[in-house]
């Protein structure tokens, strides 16, 4: 497959480029509103990768020829922005599955709160701003940017995925075996997603009050 992370030059993007490129086949496009910057982050993550005895392409790139060119098409962008980015390459977007890890957060004195837009949850947010027909999964909601853009680090995460359609979930489903360290687990359709990126806040709090507990991510046994 070839997957364009769009909005790519952020954590989760890096980490997402990272893996995609070191442990599959998958082509892998790194996206930004600004093609000279997309190709900057992701000579960057070639670089990474050499540096890990890795060789691997990534391909940098505006949004909008990112999407055009993907089966996959993952929106690393933070909510805030996700509808705009979902917008600007509606029409480039094809038969692509539109892949959503975004989670709406607030912050105070007492911690990180969920922050769902009104639609029930940031996954269905991008199912709304999508073209009619576009397949939608959530998904990578969870993970702790830090420690999946670290190739040294092994992970041992599970990874909620919500569709409903089969398309988008079979196809989450073969990126994330793809990838060591992580095990998909089918969470149903996307109704369920707010259960799913409710947890990342709650991850967040426990970082931060207990120690040794830096970039969790979530395993269900």
């Amino acid at each position: 497959m070839h997957v364009a992370l769009l909005g790519g030059t952020g954590d989760i993007g890096e980490g997402l480029a990272l893996r995609l490129a070191r442990d599959t086949d998958h082509a892998v496009t790194v996206g930004s509103r600004d093609a000279e910057k997309a190709g900057d982050a992701a000579g960057e993550y070639e670089t990474i990768l050499a540096d890990h005895g890795v060789k691997a392409t990534v391909e940098g790139a505006e949004n909008a020829a990112a999407a055009a060119a993907a089966d996959v098409a993952v929106c690393c962008v933070p909510a805030y922005h996700l509808t705009d980015t979902i917008e600007a390459v509606a029409d480039d977007l094809g038969d692509a599955v539109l892949v959503s890890p975004a989670v709406g957060m607030k912050s105070d004195e007492s911690g990180m709160h969920y922050n769902p837009p009104g639609v029930g949850s940031v996954t269905e947010l991008a199912a709304a701003a999508a073209p009619d027909g576009t397949p939608v999964a959530g998904a990578f909601h969870n993970l702790a940017a830090g420690r999946l853009g670290t190739l040294s680090a092994d992970l041992d995460w599970d990874v909620p995925i919500v569709a409903s359609d089969d398309t988008a979930r079979e196809a989450v489903v073969t990126l994330v075996e793809d990838m060591s360290g992580l095990r998909p687990l089918v969470a149903g359709d996307l109704s369920n997603a707010a259960e799913i990126e409710g947890l990342t806040p709650l991850l967040i709090n426990l970082a931060r009050n207990n120690d040794g507990m830096h970039d969790l991510g979530v395993k269900f046994w």
